[in-house]
């Protein structure tokens, strides 16, 4: 699970502009990989990164 952790953390920290992502990317990083939308939403919230334009309530 922690390979996880540091694997969604990596990912999101890379993904991230000025500390904002889009849903239509956070939902495509779940995808990619291969993880639940929360998950990567619980991690956005802990490293603060703003999750915008979200289209199915998912974040």
């Amino acid at each position: 699970m922690a390979k996880n952790i540091e694997k969604i953390k990596t990912a999101l920290l890379n993904a991230a502009k000025d500390g904002k992502l889009s849903c239509t990317a956070a939902r495509k990083l779940a995808e990619e990989l291969g993880v639940a939308p929360r998950e990567i939403g619980q991690m956005a919230d802990e490293l603060k990164i703003k999750i915008y334009g979200c289209e199915l309530g998912c974040f």
